[in-house]
């Protein structure tokens, strides 16, 4: 092959991958687990809470800071199409963001794909902590159920409120493991006929590109901690038979 030839073929080559990259229909990077804890069908993907078709798509946001609050990249963008509802709500003092409070509505057709939308408070920003992602987890856990949400998905939006004190991927561990370790408990419930049945299918937890693997490392061994735990869990009834 001559110097032409060649070059003209790896100029072909490097034009379809950069085509095949920014195709909009391509599906998006996704790691789904082996594992499937409580017969949920865990994965990591690169997507922002704008674009995930779920039942309930869940952020979290910090206390309301009078001086403006700070939105970069996906919550910047889930702002913009949900038509600026969540600037709204924390502008207005009407979602302050104490650590736990939700709030939950519905998006407006065509918007995002997500049925319905909530947001859980992170509370002050600088007492962000590991503690404060186990407390979403398991308010995340508890809600889906209510809710009867099959399909969810979750974003922290931490980085993209300009905050990096704690790793994304820990972040993301923590919730997954209070995530599971609470619907341990409302599945138990259910199998002693103390709540309706009701199963979630689907957790999918949306990490950008520089965050991906990391995600997907410290969840994984999250799924495999938690799972060990729970297996050690008391099976004695909680309620004890009367008399």
């Amino acid at each position: 092959m001559n110097t032409k030839s060649l070059f003209s073929g790896l100029m072909l080559a490097l034009l379809a991958a950069n085509a095949s990259a920014a195709d909009p229909s391509a599906a998006p990077k996704e790691h789904a687990f082996a594992t499937k804890p409580l017969g949920i069908n865990v994965s990591i993907k690169m997507v922002g809470p704008y674009m995930e078709a779920a039942d309930l798509q869940l952020i979290c946001l910090f206390k309301h800071k009078a001086s403006g609050d700070t939105y970069q990249g996906a919550a910047t963008e889930t702002d913009k199409h949900l038509g600026g509802l969540l600037s709204a709500l924390r502008n207005r003092g009407e979602f302050v963001g104490e650590l736990g409070e939700t709030i939950l509505f519905t998006p407006t057709k065509g918007s995002i794909p997500a049925k319905r939308f909530m947001i859980i408070g992170l509370g002050e920003e600088k007492d962000l902590s590991l503690d404060s992602l186990r407390s979403v987890g398991r308010i995340a856990a508890r809600e889906a159920v209510r809710l009867q949400a099959k399909h969810v998905a979750w974003a922290p939006v931490i980085r993209d409120q300009g905050n990096t004190a704690i790793d994304v991927g820990e972040g993301d561990r923590a919730f997954a493991e209070q995530l599971l370790s609470a619907y341990d408990t409302e599945k138990r419930l259910q199998a002693q006929a103390l709540a309706s049945r009701f199963s979630i299918e689907t957790l999918v937890i949306e990490a950008g590109p520089s965050y991906f693997d990391g995600a997907v490392k410290q969840v994984g061994e999250g799924i495999e901690s938690v799972s060990a735990e729970l297996a050690k869990r008391d099976s004695t009834p909680y309620v004890s038979t009367v008399k």
